[in-house]
This record gives structure tokens, C-alpha cells and sequence, in this order.
């Protein structure tokens, strides 16, 4: 686990959304167009302009009432990372604070990474031919600021520091979850895929959030990285062909349906 790192507090989170417009302002997002879906989550996705959002989840409770659950979502920041295990280019690498990072000089669009991120936050932008995800605000790192996201949350949901002191901080909040009736509340990341840079407080079980119970890199991702990484660069060579094989023949085939016409 990272040396510092973000606690989320899902318990505390009241779904402003304030977080996910400083992540759009500070790495200049555009905005997607999007149509009402019948939930207030919106985008109703992560991708290669949304890095980050906010999760509703709604329940019925035993008192015949709702009960509401918020998060947020976007790239956890695996220590036992599934992209960088399955990137055939090396373009998916650990920052010097341990977080993870896409390199777009070196992407080469085969979108392994997306495929094989237990949490499916790898957007991937197709006219670019890249993926995009949360940066953990690198830049404002090396400056030392915080993560946007941390900076705009108000009810201090999110939080950025050192991990044992944020670690600390989580156990004694789930304690105090769990003597309010809380009987589930949970760290998440604390062990998942080798601890996460993104440490959530969930007053709930972490499948009610829409996170996966056990995450895990697929077997598959570490049989490629085993077997191939050795041989990394003919690999990327080859993936970089295939690519481009495919598009000179979708181009010829798109002018000669053009020449048909």
C-alpha cells in the first residue's frame, strides 16, 4: 500500500458531487452528454472524460423506509495492479507514490488493461486510440497539493494523508459504525488485490456499493505477464501490427465502399 493515501468515508458522503466536478475541472474533462436514466448517478459510467463519480445505490430498509448509499468510484490504485500486469507495452507503471499511471506515449490502444481491472474503471478513448483513467492527481502530488477530489469534498468524506494514520482513522470509524446498528461496515482495500490507494470506509457490505466482494487479478493477466513479459518487446511489436493491420484494412475497406457508392 502506498505511503499516503486516500480514506473515503462512504458513511459520511452525501452525494454533492463536488469531487467529481473538481476532478473534471482540474484535469479538464470535458462534460458528457447524457440522458435521465432513472437513477441520479450521472455519467451513468466511468470512461476515458469520466474518471471519477459518485455511486447512489437505493434499499429498502426494514422500517418500510429507503435507505440511501454513496460513493465514490474511480481507480482504486492497486498494489497487486491487474493493468500493469497485463499492459504488453509497459505503459501502465507504479508513480514514485506508488500509485498507478497511464503513459499514453507508450499505449498502444489493445485495451488488455480495461479487460482485466477487476473494478472496470479503465475508460478508453477510440479516436485516440488510448486509456484514460484517475491519475491520482500526479501533478498536484508532485506539488505537493492534495488530490482534487480530496480538496472539494465538504462533509469529509475524502481524506488524503499517511496511510497508518488514515488506516487508524478507518478502524476506529467502522467501530463506531458498527456500535450504531452498523453490523456490516467494513475497510475495503485494506487487503483486496494487495491494498488499494483508495481506502473506503463502507457502512455496508461492499457489494450494496457496487464493488466486487474479492477482487481479483485475473489468472489469465498473470500467465500473460509470466510467460510473455520476458518478451516484451516483441509482443508490443507485434500488438503495434496487428493494430495497424486492422486499421489499413478498415480504411480500405471503408474507401471502397465509399468508391461503390
Amino acid at each position: 500500500m502506498a505511503k499516503n493515501i486516500c480514506l473515503i468515508d462512504a458513511s459520511k458522503c452525501m452525494g454533492c458531487r463536488g469531487c467529481q466536478a473538481a476532478c473534471k475541472q482540474w484535469n479538464q474533462l470535458p462534460a458528457e452528454e447524457t440522458t435521465f436514466t432513472g437513477t441520479y448517478e450521472n455519467p451513468p459510467r466511468l470512461s476515458s472524460t469520466t474518471w471519477m463519480r459518485i455511486k447512489f445505490r437505493e434499499f429498502d430498509n426494514e422500517n418500510g423506509g429507503v435507505d440511501w448509499l454513496m460513493v465514490k468510484s474511480g481507480c482504486m490504485h492497486c498494489s497487486d495492479a491487474a493493468c500493469i500486469l497485463a499492459c504488453p507495452a509497459g505503459a501502465l507503471y507504479r508513480t514514485e507514490f506508488d500509485t498507478v499511471k497511464v503513459d499514453e506515449v507508450k499505449c498502444i490502444g489493445c485495451n488488455y488493461c480495461a479487460a482485466a481491472c477487476p473494478f472496470q474503471v479503465i475508460g478508453f478513448d477510440r479516436l485516440a486510440n488510448k486509456a484514460r483513467k484517475c491519475t491520482f492527481c500526479l501533478d498536484r502530488l508532485q506539488n505537493g497539493l492534495k488530490p482534487a477530489c480530496a480538496t472539494a469534498c465538504t462533509t469529509g468524506s475524502i481524506t488524503y494523508g499517511d496511510s497508518k494514520e488514515l488506516i487508524a482513522k478507518a478502524e476506529k470509524r467502522v467501530s463506531q459504525l458498527k456500535a450504531k446498528g452498523k453490523v456490516d461496515a467494513n475497510i475495503y482495500g485494506l487487503d483486496q488485490v494487495g491494498g488499494t490507494a483508495m481506502l473506503y470506509v463502507l457502512a455496508d457490505k461492499p457489494e450494496k456499493y457496487g464493488f466486487p466482494a474479492d477482487p481479483q487479478v485475473p489468472v489469465q493477466t498473470r500467465f500473460f505477464n509470466a510467460i510473455y513479459a520476458p518478451l516484451r518487446v516483441i509482443v508490443v511489436v507485434a500488438v503495434a501490427l496487428g493494430i495497424w493491420s486492422n486499421r489499413s484494412q478498415s480504411k480500405k475497406f471503408e474507401e471502397a465502399k465509399g468508391e461503390s457508392k
